[in-house]
């Protein structure tokens, strides 16, 4: 699927007209006030919800921070995790924190630290990392981050199989915005404002967010007792109702 990243923050226009153009997800920053020209609010997580796109959660400040280790990354756990409840982030979604920079092999061992010391702040989230492919492919093997996010920046033409998301083009233009196109393959821990409609779907369930989007493109509902049954096998009639409003919308 695609998305976009970028530091200018959406608005309700921009956000439809990103959705209108086929992106399904927008890849935003949890920042401390001090970067309140890039930060999330609640406010922009419910523009881009309301378009019927899906929120990607990453943490940058200086783009070398996490070459710092783990003093810096307990701190910016902490950081994260406010801004990740100030925003109304789900528990059980990702928050990935940046490696904006060409980072070596001599270089690992302070980003496996960093990243291990933020996770230890927000226990209730996943951790990510975004960066290039020396450090995903390192970070993946390491065990230090839970989901995996490819730069286009520095990764020299290389592609990680590893990837739940990779950027593949920067710099470029939408509704007016200067944006990074991106491409997912599952397992993004993406999350959006909805509250979930079901008594046994709670935020924690791993495909909340993507229920919710099911439910409020109008390609699924629940049943009448108020549940979703998510677990549950799909029959072919379910599937023939789903493939019907998949066809009225053209």
């Amino acid at each position: 699927m695609k998305g976009i990243d970028c530091a200018v923050p959406l608005t309700v226009s921009t956000a439809k007209a990103a959705a209108a153009a086929g992106y399904v997800f927008a890849c935003r920053y949890l920042v401390p006030a001090a970067y309140a020209w890039k930060r999330l609010t609640r406010a922009e997580a419910e523009a881009i919800t309301g378009a019927g796109m899906m929120i990607v959660s990453v943490y940058e400040t200086v783009n070398n921070r996490a070459a710092s280790g783990a003093a810096a990354g307990k701190a910016d756990g902490a950081a994260a995790l406010l801004e990740a409840q100030a925003v109304g982030q789900p528990a059980g979604s990702v928050v990935y924190f940046a490696v904006d920079y060409d980072a070596q092999a001599s270089d690992f061992d302070a980003i496996e630290a960093y990243l291990k010391a933020a996770r230890a702040q927000i226990p209730a989230y996943r951790i990510g990392v975004y960066g290039s492919y020396a450090v995903v492919e390192e970070m993946a093997r390491r065990g230090a981050a839970q989901a995996l996010w490819q730069t286009y920046s520095w990764s020299r033409g290389r592609l990680s199989s590893r990837a739940n998301i990779r950027q593949y083009s920067n710099d470029q233009k939408l509704a007016g915005m200067t944006v990074d196109f991106n491409e997912s393959f599952g397992g993004e821990g993406w999350w959006n404002t909805m509250a979930s409609a079901f008594k046994d779907v709670p935020d924690s369930y791993w495909a909340s967010s993507a229920i919710e989007r099911a439910v409020k493109e109008n390609l699924m509902g629940g049943y009448p007792d108020g549940t979703f049954k998510p677990d549950q096998p799909l029959t072919r009639a379910e599937m023939a109702v789903i493939l019907s409003r998949l066809l009225d919308r053209g």
